[in-house]
């Protein structure tokens, strides 16, 4: 099913606003400025397949801005790949800044700052995922990041062609066709991301790849089980306990170990939230998962060098003062 965004029909005079709030329900919390006086008619088409969300963006020109209090508000745990159309933009993010031009794509990871200015009228495809459907380090995402990557040849031609028609399929598939036609896709980005980082290509077949994002996707959805382990998941999935550790050596962690990563970084967010208000830690930790407090705090101070206080406080504090919560990863 297709969703249709369009500012055709609305006053020119209330068409900024329009755009900001369809920019950023669409996509993550954004800050939007259209560089052009008479604000031109945009519009944004669309899909979702799977656990890849495909979009058709075409607007005037405009500058995006994802900054650290934007990214408080949410959305930290998206990736975007945009392969341009027409016109050029300019990202920039990790101390780098390139120019894209019809033909070319870049990736921006919604969890780190970035800036994006598009000088004139263009149309391109954005796809957005979360991060822990690709089976990609912390590291190697920062490589990918405001990279330009030509499409004349190599990795990125074939994933730039492939993600370009399935941009054009994704109105007619069958949901359960396009949802494996997307996690296909996925495999691709992280085929991509290990060649770009130097890391050997992982000697999985496709399906193993695919049974890991539907594995880590399971897991997301139960982080508040504090009884969720490798035995419940392996048995959810029709494994053994030894293949689903085999699985997880991609991820240079083990089941357990991931999920705690998961379980923190949802902890992190939640207690630097202004709605946090007055919800302790414990709470907190208990609605993620964690049976004692103090292993919690334990593990919070070992992951982010603070303890799950200190950062409350923070918090609270940058949110009466009107500031951003510290990022201290």
């Amino acid at each position: 099913m297709s969703v249709l965004l369009d500012t055709a029909s609305t006053p020119v005079s209330e068409r900024a606003e329009y755009w900001h709030e369809a920019i950023s329900h669409t996509f993550i919390p954004l800050d939007v400025s259209l560089l052009e006086s008479t604000p031109c008619a945009a519009s944004i088409t669309s899909h979702h397949l799977g656990s890849v969300q495909i979009s058709l963006v075409q607007a005037g020109p405009q500058r995006v801005v994802r900054s650290s209090s934007l990214i408080a508000r949410g959305g930290g745990d998206r990736v975007t790949l945009a392969l341009q159309h027409r016109g050029t933009a300019r990202l920039a993010q990790d101390g780098r800044q390139v120019l894209l031009r019809p033909g070319t794509f870049a990736v921006s990871d919604a969890g780190r700052p970035f800036a994006k200015e598009l000088p004139e009228p263009f149309a391109f495809t954005a796809f957005h995922w979360p991060r822990t459907a690709v089976g990609v380090s912390d590291e190697e995402l920062r490589q990918l990041t405001a990279t330009a990557f030509e499409t004349n040849g190599g990795t990125a031609a074939l994933v730039a062609a492939y993600l370009g028609r399935l941009a054009r399929a994704a109105g007619s598939l069958d949901p359960h066709v396009a949802g494996r036609l997307a996690t296909t896709a996925l495999d691709l980005l992280a085929v991509l991301a290990h060649e770009r980082g130097g890391r050997p290509i992982p000697q999985a077949p496709e399906t193993a790849l695919a049974t890991l994002a539907r594995i880590k996707d399971y897991i997301l959805r139960r982080l508040g089980d504090p009884d969720l382990a490798p035995e419940q998941i392996a048995a959810a999935h029709y494994l053994s306990v030894r293949y689903l550790h085999k699985l997880f050596q991609h991820e240079d962690a083990t089941v357990a170990r991931w999920i705690q990563r998961q379980r923190l970084d949802m902890c992190r967010r939640e207690l630097a939230r202004p709605a946090a208000g007055t919800a302790t830690v414990a709470a907190v930790a208990g609605r993620w998962g964690f049976v004692s407090a103090s292993h919690f705090s334990r593990a919070f101070r070992t992951a982010y060098g603070i303890t799950p206080r200190e950062w409350l406080a923070s918090a609270r504090a940058d949110s009466t003062s009107g500031g951003p919560a510290p990022r201290r990863e």
